[in-house]
Order: C-alpha cells, then sequence, then structure tokens
C-alpha cells in the first residue's frame, strides 16, 4: 500500500471507528455515562500530551500522531455535548412558532457551553503548535470545528435529512432548532468552499515528496475534508448513511430505562449539526 493510500485510509477508520464509538457509547444507559466520559478523559489528556510531544516531530510519523491526537480531542468534546454534561444554559426546546432572532437566540443558548468549550480547547491546541515544526493537531482540530460549524448552520437553516437518529433521548429538545426544507443559500457555500480546500490539498500533497512530512500531513488533512464535505452532502441526499455505523447506532434500538421522557414541545420540528 502506497503512502498516499495508507493516509487517505487511516483518516477515513479514524473518523468511521470514533464516530461510530462515540454513537455506541452515548446510546447506552445514562448512569454509564460518567464511566465513559473518565475513560475519555483519561485518553484526551494523553491526547493532550501527544500534542506537545509531537510539536517539533516533522516526520511522517509525528503527522499521524498529532492527526489523531486531534481528533481525540475533538471526539471527547463531542461525548460531553452527547452525554449533556456540556451543552448550555438552555436545556428545552423552543416554542412552536419561535422564528427569526429570538429562535437563533435560542439555539445558541442551547449549545452555549459546548461552543466555548471547543473555543477554549482550539485555543490551547493552537498555542501548542504555534511556530512548531508540526502543526497538523492545530490544523486537524480547526479543520473540524470550522466543518462542524457549518454542518450546524445548515441544519439549523433547513435540509432534507435532518439526523434526528443520531440524537439521543436527552437532547431531542434540539430538534425545535432544525428545519427541513430541500435546500438553504449556505450549503453550496459550504460545499463550494469544502471542495476547493480539499483540490488545494490534495495539489499541496502531489506536489510533496511522496512520504513526507509535507505529504502525508496534507494527504491527512485533505481526506478528512474530502469525508467532512461528504458529511455536507448526507444532509441532502437520500442515502441510507445510518448504515455505516449500525455496529454504534445498536445501542439506540430501544430507548434505555433510566432515559428521560421528552420535554414538552421537544418534538417540534417543521416537516438537521
Amino acid at each position: 500500500m502506497t503512502e498516499p493510500v495508507a493516509a487517505v485510509v487511516y483518516a477515513l477508520f479514524v473518523w468511521w471507528f470514533t464516530t461510530g464509538l462515540i454513537l455506541l457509547l452515548d446510546g447506552r444507559p445514562r448512569h454509564t455515562f460518567r464511566a465513559s466520559l473518565a475513560g475519555a478523559t483519561l485518553l484526551m489528556l494523553g491526547a493532550a500530551y501527544v500534542l506537545v510531544d509531537t510539536r517539533d516531530d516533522a516526520s511522517a510519523s509525528g503527522a499521524y500522531l498529532a492527526f489523531t491526537a486531534a481528533v481525540v480531542v475533538w471526539g471527547w468534546i463531542e461525548m460531553t455535548f452527547l452525554m449533556g454534561f456540556v451543552t448550555g444554559p438552555r436545556r428545552h426546546a423552543c416554542p412552536a412558532g419561535c422564528s427569526g432572532p429570538a429562535h437563533f437566540l435560542h439555539a445558541i443558548q442551547a449549545i452555549l457551553w459546548h461552543e466555548l468549550l471547543i473555543i477554549g480547547a482550539a485555543t490551547a491546541i493552537v498555542a501548542i503548535a504555534w511556530d512548531a515544526a508540526n502543526p497538523v493537531g492545530a490544523w486537524t482540530f480547526l479543520l473540524l470545528w470550522g466543518m462542524r460549524q457549518s454542518a450546524k448552520l445548515n441544519l439549523f437553516l433547513g435540509v432534507p435529512n435532518l439526523g434526528e437518529e443520531y440524537l439521543p433521548d436527552h437532547l431531542r429538545y434540539l430538534r425545535s432548532f432544525f428545519d427541513r426544507r430541500p435546500m438553504n443559500l449556505l450549503f453550496p457555500v459550504s460545499v463550494t468552499l469544502g471542495t476547493l480546500l480539499a483540490a488545494l490539498l490534495i495539489g499541496d500533497a502531489r506536489a510533496a515528496e511522496p512520504g513526507s512530512f509535507e505529504a502525508i500531513s496534507a494527504t491527512l488533512l485533505a481526506a478528512l475534508t474530502v469525508l467532512a464535505v461528504l458529511e455536507h452532502w448526507f444532509l441532502v441526499l437520500p442515502l441510507p448513511v445510518a448504515a455505516l455505523w449500525s455496529w454504534g447506532m445498536r445501542t439506540r434500538a430501544h430507548p434505555s430505562a433510566d432515559a428521560p421522557t421528552p420535554p414538552p414541545g421537544a418534538a417540534r420540528v417543521p416537516t438537521a449539526g
């Protein structure tokens, strides 16, 4: 297997496996969340150490390690949100008929602490990578952040596929901030910019010496960008996307006994982060 193919396969596997693992853990009974998050926190601290340790390691292995560490930190942040530990001051659905600036403000309130945690983590990771020989971890985290923000805005503005099946019971109220529409004006901008970025990174990878730090770094970032663009297309194309993580979704097949009843209004979805 050539170096570019190996890097692409690795990025694909990390994206697929970490997503499925988070879905699997988040679908378990809520009384298991503290233990799961405790284990994830240990991994996150190890990943933070790796980011510091590899900041001056401009080798192919350094690129792989920094990339993986950034994904682990991102996964930990996602777990704190999906398990309900770090969300926002608003923990109930928007009332029916709410729209405009008030609706947008309510949506921000629902995820405010989560967004502040991401900003804090991004600041720390960028500080670690500042003037470092290996900035792959920082670029990986910033790429994940940017594309996830784009996906959230597209869900808020309206797309055909809302992905409600990925929401755990205790976050069902977030469905009230999604809108189901055939398209929104942001979507073509998101996929166009993402595609252009992927093309630039692919060009950088092709121009670099095969197997070098620069080639591996650009390939990993390009693969992640392509996957992020693909996730955007999942929002509009009629594809059985959940089948990709059927092993992670099996804990959601039957609501857990200790899952709370969704709050009043949680089912409000104009009939998508």
